[in-house]
């Protein structure tokens, strides 16, 4: 098809979603964020498993006008992710901030404020930062339903670290309805020398479309852990924007455990020297599961680190994808960069395909990247068999070992082995 066809369907498409749509009432700055994200979408179109990063995801059921029920989920008695922690609960009901089943937004070295308040207020600290890191993250990549979700949310909290607060701050989403369809944007500001940790974990809902903007100022650091809960028939793009100044850091991690159809697209600058950004993810799927971690990390200054660690298992018929890109420009000398994306297929049904990128336009750096995908090593699973493990631990034992790598990358380990604890568990149920 013609590029300026496909254009003009994708806009047409755009507008049609958005007719009779208005805005969300707010205050003059929001107001003008919003509209230029409005602005985008119309512009943009909504984007077609023909786009060069759709190709492997077919996004129809995150673009139709109505969402597909779905069946709640069964936890089975099975604890929330980081039950066991003490930490300020914001809980989110498909997809609207609970109150009372929240904790006080009082915490030392923090403020918190909810996205609707704030909205209604003419001044306020995330004025300029709101849609400014989404609407960045446009290009060179187009991320139309990432401007959809700024023009129309009026879920989602703001979070301003001032210190180093001794709680994480928890984001909590329950699912209570077959065909809730939710938009929840959080906008997150880590003031120079501040260090936090941000816990997500939950379902969210039956359709979800989230956008997190981080802005780490010099000396900052953010610790940012989800877990996206194991619904089967949710589906949902959660989209994170993060720009890091000098000698700032950032430690994303998130575990995937089932779903219809789960895209997460990470989206980083480093634009201040000497700054370090690690992304990975660890991903089970099984059956009528497809999952698409989409990453792009720039380098946009010298002497900077950033890690790409991503793991996927995956069987019947479930189909895993990796798009991770290393932009270094010119002024980024002595990049240290690094992406490896593996996939271990339980069956033959399973797919995992991957798409890894490096462009680099620095002489000085380290850059690597790797893509890999095979099966259960036979060599190993008969030593553990033959010491007197049985076929189903040992083969636990093994998919663990593999997705190690992934849970490494996740700072304090308390946490780490709470969701390795949980996968250990999924496994065990699912044999």
């Amino acid at each position: 098809m013609p590029r300026a066809k496909l254009k003009a369907q994708k806009v047409e498409a755009a507008n049609a979603l958005l007719e009779g749509r208005a805005l969300p009432q707010g205050g003059a700055w929001i107001t003008r964020a919003r509209s230029a994200a409005e602005k985008r979408v119309r512009e943009l179109g909504l984007p077609t498993k023909r786009d060069e990063y759709w190709r492997y995801t077919d996004p129809r059921r995150l673009t139709a006008a109505d969402v597909e029920p779905g069946a709640l989920h069964d936890t089975q008695g099975e604890p929330p992710a980081f039950d066991a922690f003490d930490r300020v609960k914001l809980v989110f009901v498909d997809g609207v901030f609970d109150a009372d089943a929240s904790d006080p937004m009082a915490l030392e070295g923090v403020e918190i404020c909810q996205l609707s308040q704030a909205a209604m207020t003419d001044l306020h600290w995330a004025r300029d930062l709101y849609g400014s890191l989404e609407a960045r993250g446009q290009s060179p990549v187009e991320r139309p339903l990432a401007s959809l979700n700024t023009a129309y949310a009026t879920q989602g909290v703001l979070i301003r670290i001032t210190g180093k607060p001794e709680k994480p701050i928890s984001l909590i989403y329950h699912r209570e309805s077959e065909t809730s369809d939710a938009m929840v944007h959080h906008v997150i500001r880590v003031e120079s020398g501040a260090e936090a940790t941000i816990l997500e974990n939950g379902p969210f809902a039956t359709r979800f479309n989230q956008v997190m903007e981080v802005d780490i100022a010099d000396g900052g650091t953010l610790h940012h852990i989800r877990a996206q809960g194991r619904d089967h028939e949710r589906v949902g793009c959660a989209h994170f924007f993060a720009r890091l100044g000098a000698g700032s850091h950032l430690k994303s991690f998130t575990l995937t455990a089932n779903g219809a159809l789960i895209r997460n697209d990470s989206v980083i600058w480093l634009d201040g020297a000497a700054g370090s950004a690690h992304v990975a993810g660890a991903t089970v799927g099984d059956g009528a599961f497809h999952h698409d971690d989409t990453v792009f990390i720039t380098h946009g200054a010298p002497r900077c680190e950033s890690r790409q660690v991503f793991k996927k298992v995956l069987r019947r018929s479930a189909v895993g994808v990796f798009q991770g890109k290393i932009l270094v420009n010119q002024v980024a000398q002595l990049t240290d960069g690094y992406q490896i994306s593996q996939s271990l297929l339980l069956d033959e049904d399973a797919q995992f395909l991957a798409k890894p990128e490096l462009e680099i336009y620095a002489d000085d750096v380290k850059c690597s990247h790797g893509s890999t995908s095979g099966e259960i090593d036979s060599n190993q699973l008969f030593y553990l068999r033959a010491r007197g493990v049985p076929e189903d631990t040992a083969k636990t034992l093994l998919v663990l070992a593999f997705l190690a790598e992934a849970l490494d990358e996740i700072a304090e380990p308390a946490y780490a082995e709470d969701l390795r604890a949980r996968l250990e568990a999924w496994f065990e149920r699912r044999g």
